[in-house]
């Protein structure tokens, strides 16, 4: 058997490629001297433990001999994991994007000595890829002067890529950009299946958790049903694990029937957070379910003994896409029993749930009332024959040999999954999410804080590595903003305001005030990247400067307010031009533009108070308090003996305190 350098890994997807006979190396120091000193160019092959044409692209090409002969004359091989390295996959996809005009993985980039590259790409067949190295190997050294001269070229691209320029704070922030992005975004919503109106179709909850708050503040009726639907179709698909809840990354389809089967923690982290809030707002049970199967599914598969989050689970199990969630039909009769007949209706036993190989999709796309009055059965029985069956299917499901677990912890994602579910907490009232939630933060306070106050990256077996990047401060920051709102537990509070302290000393700003995703402690790669369109994960910039201007408000922070304003006004003149791209900046320039209040409860009821409030959907305020007045400036003479008491305030600007939850809603206009 081969081994090759990767076998002193810890990350599931480089352990998976250490027996290839490629001489793999993982990146680092090694690899680029190896590179220099041999006057090779490097082969960088990213991808990640889920990922199926990763897993593909293996089989057929890199456990191949003949290939790894050519791969390991030519070039010398990096591996990389783009969920630890996120710095470098961002150069390199960036890189692929400006030749090719698409992207994603298995991402193939050639690159000079010192990093620069010069070609690539994503999935190649075999044949095409022996092809690409004879071909990459030839112009290399029969054209040297030429492909150095497009390294150059290109490089100065991916530099200038996110780069803007600096744009003046205004007086004030309106909503007119805003206004004009929805419209323009509106045009590409399916308004029969929800979503965008293509394929494939990709969840993005931070769009419609945009979406969700403009709408409800602007009593956008078209806009709410759409997000709703959107909600619904998605609940309603096999992008949702009908069995065990969650979901996965995407569906090939218009319709969120075929998933890509990978299950992403940061997907169903944010997933979560989306579902909590459209439950407050609109209380429908569909989505109370979501919430409650998918916080059970991260505790009963993603959870570690220590609190920490697993990153992902396999699109594949015994080399079959999806072959540990598909059910025959018959293996589902004989689970469901005398309820066949209604579970062969409810989950779509038929052509709309048929996928290949005798293989069903459990989908659905009737509401319970009609199909417990077509059964002549009343919805609670209804439900009980589901939930029956489904805890059954569960266990069965559950002898099957399970996909691979990604078993590395990453501080970015266990943040996105910890907001997620004190966001459920708000939504449902259970306590094991806030407890579960509390775990993860004190775990990742405990294992991924330094001593100096900075953050580690990655976890795995009791070791934590790779400094901090930008999304792992910015989505700590926000995590613990959320959980304090939901325990007014100050600590919390406090280890988000030093984080973001420790931020402004260690990462460097752009000339538009932005944060470089690096921090400047660390080795610089060919480019600097900004991380500033919001995607499948929000940028790392918007959700920082939505955390600095919470923090500003709750400390009175004048400046961390400006540098949030600069950042923001920086990127609002691209709005309209990418509207799905930037939508948590425009959920920040809402908190500029619109009434945005600090809640403020003070007295021996206040976490009961806050109980209370968050039972509504509260998109444009921030809340704090405590039994005492604390160490808050926001909260300084606010205490009245014998008396809980809600002050709503704007800027620090309060209106006359109130005791009753109902008079501080209706002081919001709500």
């Amino acid at each position: 058997m081969y081994t090759n350098a990767l076998i002193e890994e810890s990350s599931p997807y480089l352990l998976q490629h250490a027996h290839n006979p490629v001489d793999w190396m993982p990146w680092g120091e090694a690899a680029l001297n190896k590179a220099k000193l041999e006057n090779k160019p490097m082969l960088i092959s990213i991808g990640y433990s889920a990922c199926h044409w990763c897993h593909v692209m293996e089989h057929e090409s890199f456990e191949d001999t003949a290939v790894a002969r050519l791969m390991n004359e030519y070039f010398v091989c990096i591996k990389v994991d783009r969920e630890e390295r996120p710095d470098v996959d961002q150069v390199y996809m960036d890189a692929v994007q400006l030749m090719t005009g698409g992207g994603g993985w298995p991402l193939n980039c050639f690159a000079l000595p010192d990093g620069r590259p010069f070609f690539g790409g994503t999935y190649f067949p075999k044949s095409q890829w022996m092809e690409i190295l004879q071909n990459v190997n030839r112009a290399v050294t029969q054209t040297p002067d030429k492909v150095e001269e497009y390294a150059t070229r290109l490089t100065e691209g991916i530099n200038q890529m996110e780069l803007m320029p600096l744009v003046p704070i205004p007086a004030e922030f309106t909503t007119e950009g805003i206004e004009a992005a929805v419209a323009r975004w509106s045009q590409e919503f399916d308004n029969q299946e929800g979503g965008p109106n293509r394929a494939p179709k990709f969840p993005l909850p931070n769009n419609y958790d945009f979406l969700l708050a403009y709408a409800s503040q602007t009593q956008d009726s078209d806009l709410l049903k759409h997000v709703h639907l959107t909600l619904e179709k998605m609940a309603f698909g096999g992008i949702y694990d009908q069995i065990g809840g969650g979901f996965a990354r995407y569906s090939v389809d218009e319709v969120w029937k075929v998933p890509h089967f990978e299950k992403m923690l940061y997907d169903n982290g944010q997933l979560l957070s989306l579902y909590s809030n459209a439950y407050r707002q609109s209380k429908k049970p569909l989505y109370l379910d979501v919430v409650n199967e998918t916080a059970t599914f991260l505790e009963r598969e993603l959870t570690s003994k220590e609190g920490a989050f697993y990153s992902a689970l396999d699109a594949d199990s015994e080399g079959e896409e999806g072959k540990f969630y598909v059910w025959k039909s018959e293996e589902a009769e004989s689970v469901a029993c005398e309820d066949w007949p209604i579970i062969k209706e409810y989950y779509n036993f038929n052509g709309k749930g048929f996928w290949e190989h005798a293989n069903y999709i459990l989908l659905r796309d009737d509401s319970d009332a009609r199909i417990a009055q077509k059964f002549n059965v009343s919805e609670e029985q209804l439900k009980n024959k589901v939930e029956s069956f489904k805890a059954k299917a569960l266990k069965k499901r559950a002898e099957r040999i399970r996909p691979g677990l990604d078993d590395k912890t990453l501080t970015s994602w266990n943040a996105l999954a910890s907001k997620g579910l004190t966001d459920a907490f708000l939504a449902t009232g259970d306590e094991r999410w806030l407890s579960l939630a509390r775990k993860n933060l004190d775990f990742l306070l405990s294992q991924q804080l330094r001593k100096d106050g900075g953050l580690w990256h990655s976890y795995k077996e009791g070791t934590s590595s790779i400094n901090g990047y930008l999304e792992d401060y910015a989505h700590m920051i926000d995590a613990l903003l959320r959980f304090y709102e939901a325990t007014l537990e100050e600590e919390y509070l406090m280890k988000a305001k030093a984080l973001a302290g420790y931020v402004m000393e260690h990462f460097e700003r752009s000339e538009a005030g932005h944060l470089y995703f690096k921090s400047k402690d660390d080795e610089a790669l060919v480019a600097k990247k900004v991380e500033l369109n919001d995607n499948v994960i929000p940028a790392s910039n918007s959700v920082l400067a939505t955390g600095l201007h919470k923090l500003s408000l709750l400390f009175a922070d004048r400046e961390l307010e400006t540098i949030s304003k600069q950042m923001l006004a920086s990127v609002e003149q691209s709005f309209s031009r990418y509207p799905s791209g930037y939508s948590q900046w425009m959920r920040l320039q809402m908190q500029f533009a619109m009434p945005f209040y600090e809640v403020a409860i003070v007295g021996d009821d206040c976490v009961k108070k806050v109980r209370t409030l968050t039972q509504d959907y509260l998109p444009m305020a921030v809340l704090c308090g405590g039994r005492d007045e604390g160490d808050l400036p926001i909260l300084e003479m606010r205490k009245v003996d014998g008396k809980t008491l809600i002050y709503v305030c704007q800027s620090g600007a309060c209106q006359l305190p109130v005791e009753a939850e109902d008079d501080a809603l209706e002081q919001m206009g709500l």
